[in-house]
């Protein structure tokens, strides 16, 4: 039990913090609002209607969150790999030019579906 609680100890600290921000935010805030407080922040532009069906948005930024996504979990793979590739030898070379292979192949399917252009 001794090895855990400096963990319960951090836990507990986190905890208490947290509340206590949110209780005293509440004692110190403001009380008085205005119509300009409840409205949806538009950076100073009042908002548009949407329309019923919530609107068009163009694929490409939902295709380029993906392509941020893809190129993140690629480096979360790929630096403990550098970091352990001693340990890994051959096995762990073909491995990630595999890993490597295949991501390259998504890149070379949006950029040929001109993807990465904008209009």
């Amino acid at each position: 039990m001794n090895v855990y609680a400096p963990i319960l100890v951090l836990l507990a600290l986190g905890a208490a913090f947290a509340i206590f921000s949110v209780t005293l935010t509440s004692f110190t805030g403001p009380k008085r609002y205005n119509r300009a407080k409840r409205d949806a922040y538009e950076c100073g532009i009042d908002p548009t209607p949407q329309p019923v069906g919530g609107g068009h948005f163009p694929v490409k930024y939902y295709l380029t969150a993906m392509l941020f996504i893809v190129f993140d979990i690629e480096i979360v793979f790929l630096y403990p790999w550098a970091v352990a590739f001693d340990k890994l030898a051959l096995f762990g070379l073909i491995e990630m030019l595999i890993f490597i292979g295949t991501v390259l192949v998504v890149y070379a399917y949006v950029w040929r579906r001109r993807g990465l252009e904008w209009e």
